[in-house]
């Protein structure tokens, strides 16, 4: 389960609060975007754009079920009174579809209420949490500068008990680098069974953007081969990412397929079987996964809320017009465009796509801008896995569990063909 692009069409992450949040984590991208609103904005969404967003996007979309994310900031400083609006919003103008609800939150405001409310209405769950204390704490505090880890585990420890679908959104920063395993066995010592691994990549913002009130540089644009590459303190480094993948995934591979599922890992092997990507930065292109703010305002995707990349908004348009406009094809396509000839030839090239193209910021060994940061990390990571990959394939292919595959360490597997 990835809360980050699921389900078909098109998609929509949704800031009802906002960049609003009772954490202060360092890294975060996101909660700097106040500085881009009013200083009385309440950052609350209000009930007409809540109706409006919620009887556009069924109304805007064909498929027979239709998945809401809610993200934030943090979602759940609006209450429980919030998501039952929703609830009742979304029955209102369901006409026929299935509706699924996804809360991505940070767990420290999860009670029995909370649980009680999620259980009842079927909502997924994805909560942030990037391993021990030591290191959640690291980056993860609160407004008054305490740390959150035991309230988090708290959180997901509530989740088990009420058996309460999740995954645990996992940043991999430079204060996770050389400690994969630790993460990994924690995390399944606490109950974890889905798991996303996210790299930090963010820059330091330029004096033009500091002056906007930015901690971390905007996405870079294809034509900019001068920009600030000054990687912030907490950003994973090359060479990083790419091994805390592979010293999870030799563990996994050992011990845990069928058992634990990593949403990367998972991604990977759509590839290997030949299916488009289901997560958006993998894809050949992108430009179907929008976010709306808090007051309606829609943009090209939730790392690109900035102005220049305002669509609309959903009390004036409709999604499907702003999904189809010239302007979101022309951002969706860039990705693949703007892909450097290094890239083209790849070897890699069928599961990585460039990966993020607010990520691209580097310059290839031709001089060519805008190879991605995590380039090597991720060539490193897809040869290393590409034996196993193969494997589960042939098992897919002769209706053999994946979990097979772990045999590869006991001996050689033997497929006979049907």
């Amino acid at each position: 389960m990835n809360l980050a692009d699921i389900g078909t069409g098109f998609h929509i992450l949704a800031k009802p609060i906002g960049p609003r949040c009772n954490l202060d984590c360092d890294y975060c991208f996101y909660t700097e975007k106040e500085e881009l609103f009013p200083k009385t904005d309440s950052s609350k969404m209000s009930d007409p754009v809540l109706e409006a967003y919620i009887r556009n996007y069924i109304q805007s979309q064909s498929i027979p079920e239709i998945q809401f994310v809610w993200q934030g900031g943090e979602p759940t400083l609006l209450g429980i009174d919030f998501f039952k609006r929703v609830i009742h919003f979304q029955r209102k103008y369901a006409g026929g579809k299935a509706i699924i609800n996804a809360i991505q939150t940070n767990g420290t405001l999860i009670d029995e209420a909370w649980c009680q409310f999620i259980k009842a209405n079927n909502i997924l769950m994805g909560i942030s949490i990037d391993g021990p204390e030591v290191i959640n704490d690291f980056y993860r505090k609160d407004l008054k500068g305490q740390p959150s880890a035991k309230r988090v585990i708290n959180a997901i420890a509530l989740f088990n008990q009420y058996e309460i679908q999740y995954n645990a959104l996992v940043c991999v920063s430079h204060a996770s680098a050389g400690k994969g395993l630790e993460i990994y066995h924690f995390l399944k010592k606490i109950g974890v069974k889905y798991i996303q691994f996210t790299p930090i990549v963010e820059r330091t913002a330029s004096t033009d953007e500091a002056q906007m009130g930015l901690k971390h540089a905007t996405p870079a644009h294809a034509n900019q081969a001068h920009i600030n590459h000054q990687m912030a303190s907490f950003s994973v480094l090359k060479g990083e990412y790419g091994d805390f993948l592979i010293d999870i995934f030799d563990d996994w591979v050992r011990n845990d397929v069928g058992d634990i599922f990593i949403m990367n890992f998972e991604w990977a092997l759509e590839s290997w079987l030949g299916l488009p990507s289901t997560v958006c930065i993998f894809s050949k292109t992108c430009g179907k996964a929008l976010a709306i703010e808090h007051n309606g305002d829609l943009f090209a995707c939730d790392h690109y809320v900035y102005p220049e990349y305002r669509l609309g908004n959903v009390l004036e348009d409709s999604l499907k017009t702003i999904i189809e406009s010239p302007i979101q094809v022309a951002f969706g396509m860039a990705k693949a465009n703007s892909l450097p000839n290094q890239c083209q030839s790849c070897e890699v090239k069928f599961a990585c796509n460039g990966e993020c193209p607010r990520h691209r910021f580097d310059i290839t060994i031709g001089g060519e801008y805008g190879l991605n940061y995590l380039c090597s990390d991720y060539k490193k990571y897809f040869t290393h896995i590409h034996p196993y990959m193969k494997v589960m394939v042939k098992l897919i292919q002769n209706n053999l569990p994946v979990s097979k595959v772990m045999e590869v360490f006991k001996g050689p597997i033997v497929v006979i063909k049907q």
